[in-house]
């Protein structure tokens, strides 16, 4: 019997199901949608939520006030100091131009003492506490500007702690895609063995006596192994079992997604767009929107966080945003050596579009995936009006935002081709 979370996506934006979500919900999401590079007038309907003890209301415009307490506790941290200086020079979303056309919802700058506090913190970690990357890295670490990715992602994050809980495993799970798959000696050769090795960081090895000396000893053996034991352990402790479980099982799909398109390198297969579009929902940002609720300071349960309705809506804003990652590093894979796969090379290979159409008809995919996830969303919230499902919605499309807003602002990463 089919599954009904894998229904086909809708060709328009469903407007019926929206209104269902706005009928149930408190109040509608802080902010108009937008089609770049004006911003729309329609609404967007993802629950903003009632307000209480662990439910609080969040704002794009501002972090969250803290909990009066954390169902998951973790320390407190010291007064974040005054900035020595400027906040960390970085361009605003108003100097930076979007993709015309593309579905988005622009969100305000991050908090710019909490950007330079938890900049200075990952750099420390990555540096002392991993030794990740060598000297001549340091330009591309910087430049990566995680900091700016993390705030504006979850601006509900009581701490700068809770924030970091995010941002290490962000570093740590990059590490492993550049080291091992990517730019700085990766390789789809060998590929399974080395994620392999890798997972176990995250999900432990339980062995005999004898060997499992020779298991802890490799954990340190290269970079991107501290950095997600390292990542991982900050993680479990702040995290419930049922949180830490979750993203294992979500780190494991991203593993499998990782070898399907090692499998396509190994044998020059460009797959059919469809065959494309699966990978990508395994190899995709989908763990770390699944972790906005550790990272608030709250839990979704098990049993919600497992229901396919709910499944549905964090596969559809993992897909979402990585076609973002797709559009906007772009022209960064064209000059690459090599061929980097990405929807618009898929859609001009399989459909036979010129490089043109193939990038315009990648934004309508993008376009069609947001709108199928704020319909499943309001959807979910009209079936399950529980204060944590719809603090945990808000914190998955605030997510999204805070995605589309690093990737249209890192202007070190990424520029956009000229087709308009």
């Amino acid at each position: 019997m089919p599954d009904p979370g894998l229904s086909p996506l809708p060709a328009h934006p469903p407007a019926a199901a929206a209104r269902l979500g706005a009928d149930v919900l408190a109040a509608a999401l802080a902010g108009p949608a937008a089609e770049a590079p004006a911003p729309a007038a329609a609404p967007r309907w993802i629950p903003g939520g009632p307000s209480g003890l662990g439910t609080t209301a969040l704002s794009l415009a501002r972090p969250a006030a803290v909990p009066e307490a954390l169902p998951v506790p973790v320390p407190a941290p010291d007064a974040l100091p005054e900035p020595a200086g400027p906040p960390s020079a970085a361009p605003s979303a108003a100097e930076c131009r979007p993709i015309p056309g593309l579905y988005f919802h622009p969100v305000p700058d991050p908090d710019p003492v909490r950007v330079d506090e938890v900049s200075r913190r990952i750099k420390d970690w990555a540096l002392d506490e991993v030794q990740l990357y060598p000297e001549e890295w340091e330009g591309q670490f910087d430049g990566f500007s995680v900091g700016r990715y993390m705030v504006a992602c979850h601006p509900d994050a009581p701490t700068v702690d809770h924030l970091m809980l995010a941002t290490r495993l962000m570093v740590a799970e990059n590490a492993v895609d550049d080291c091992y798959c990517e730019d700085h000696g990766g390789s789809p050769i060998g590929l399974g063995g080395r994620l392999l090795m890798a997972h176990t960081a995250l999900d432990p090895v339980h062995t005999t006596p004898e060997y499992a000396p020779a298991w802890a000893e490799s954990l340190g053996s290269d970079a991107p192994r501290r950095a997600y034991r390292s990542a991982m352990d900050y993680f479990v402790r702040a995290a419930s079992p049922s949180q830490s479980d979750r993203f294992r099982h979500d780190m494991a799909r991203l593993h499998m997604g990782y070898l399907a398109e090692a499998a396509w390198a190994e044998t020059d297969h460009v797959p059919e767009v469809w065959e494309y579009l699966a990978m990508r929902q395994f190899n995709n940002f989908r763990p770390c929107p699944t972790i906005t609720d550790t990272v608030g300071g709250y839990e979704l349960p098990a049993d919600l966080h497992a229901r396919p309705e709910m499944q549905r809506v964090i596969a559809l804003a993992g897909n979402a945003t990585t076609i973002v990652n797709d559009l906007y590093s772009y022209t960064k894979e064209l000059s690459s050596p090599g061929v980097h796969l990405n929807l618009p090379v898929v859609l001009a290979e399989r459909e036979k579009l010129s490089e043109r159409d193939a990038y315009l008809k990648a934004i309508e995919v993008h376009n069609d995936l947001m709108h199928a996830f704020e319909a499943a969303a309001a959807e979910v919230a009209a079936a399950f009006p529980v204060p944590t499902v719809l603090r945990f919605l808000k914190g998955v499309a605030v997510w999204v935002d805070g995605n589309h807003y690093w990737h249209q602002t890192n202007t070190f990463r990424y520029s956009l081709p000229d087709f308009w």
